[in-house]
């Protein structure tokens, strides 16, 4: 059996992006590490915070939840502060991923690497899937790192942008909402970092089965109630629909070649 080691911007990203990959490895038996870069304090705020409680406190709290509901065995955080979206102000403040440097950042996951002796560490695509600064940041310290602990494996959690194109053309023709809040969504257009979301199909190299587990990943998503309510796009999608368009995960294996092919993180 092996290591997994996930690592993700902000409280909740483990479960859309990799929710599905980490309860396929605990079932199969592999050590599983979720690793977060952010405190997530630039998300939505609720109206629920009890007197004293933070979006942080809350933030952990889910995750921690989310975590025992995908098995994981070992959570961690980076320490550092959302740095909020393209052109925000957050984007320049010292405590704020963005501005860590490189090598600090790298060798703060790093140490969890060698420590864990991870066989397989998770990252996102180059532009973070849709651009968001931490994501990119994610990305590049996520290698660097490897590098540092001389991790084996690195595979790119991306979107397949021709898949959600198909997928959302096809609820566009049964009349229902095709993105997050927005009936115009279309996966071709302008993300936080002016890229279309994703990554094509043709640049892919593992297209990863998590049907069986597609219901602990929305339970997983839905354990993040302060930013995916239940009147949101997630939670409302149908539980057919929701597993056709989740359970598959895709990634970009960068020593392997496209096109891709049926996969697994572990091989």
């Amino acid at each position: 059996m092996g290591t997994l080691v996930c690592f993700h911007a902000h409280p909740d990203d483990e479960s859309i992006s990799t929710g599905g990959s980490m309860a396929r490895a605990v079932a199969e038996g592999h050590r599983v590490v979720l690793v977060v870069a952010t405190n997530g304090d630039h998300g939505e705020v609720p109206d629920d915070l009890t007197p004293g409680e933070t979006l942080v406190d809350r933030r952990r709290k889910e995750t921690e939840a989310s975590c025992a509901m995908l098995g994981v065995h070992r959570l961690e955080w980076l320490g550092y502060a959302d740095s909020g979206m393209t052109g925000w102000e957050q984007n320049g403040h010292d405590a704020s991923f963005l501005q860590a440097p490189l090598e600090e950042a790298a060798e703060r996951l790093a140490v969890i690497l060698r420590e864990e002796g991870a066989d397989v560490l998770t990252t996102y695509d180059w532009h973070g899937n849709y651009g968001h600064p931490d994501h990119i940041k994610v990305h590049t310290v996520g290698h660097r790192a490897a590098v540092l602990a001389g991790t084996p494996r690195v595979f790119e959690s991306t979107m397949n942008r021709d898949e959600m194109k198909r997928f959302f053309e096809m609820a566009k023709a049964q009349g229902e909402a095709p993105g997050p809040g927005d009936e115009a969504w279309d996966p071709d257009d302008p993300a936080d970092d002016g890229n279309p979301f994703g990554t094509p199909e043709a640049e892919l190299t593992h297209r990863v089965d998590v049907s069986a587990y597609v219901a602990l990943k929305r339970a997983s998503i839905r354990c993040h109630q302060s930013q995916i309510t239940d009147a949101g796009f997630f939670s409302t999608m149908p539980d057919d629909a929701f597993a056709m368009a989740f359970g598959t995960e895709w990634y970009i294996d960068r020593d392997g070649h496209p096109p891709v092919r049926d996969g697994w993180l572990f091989e």
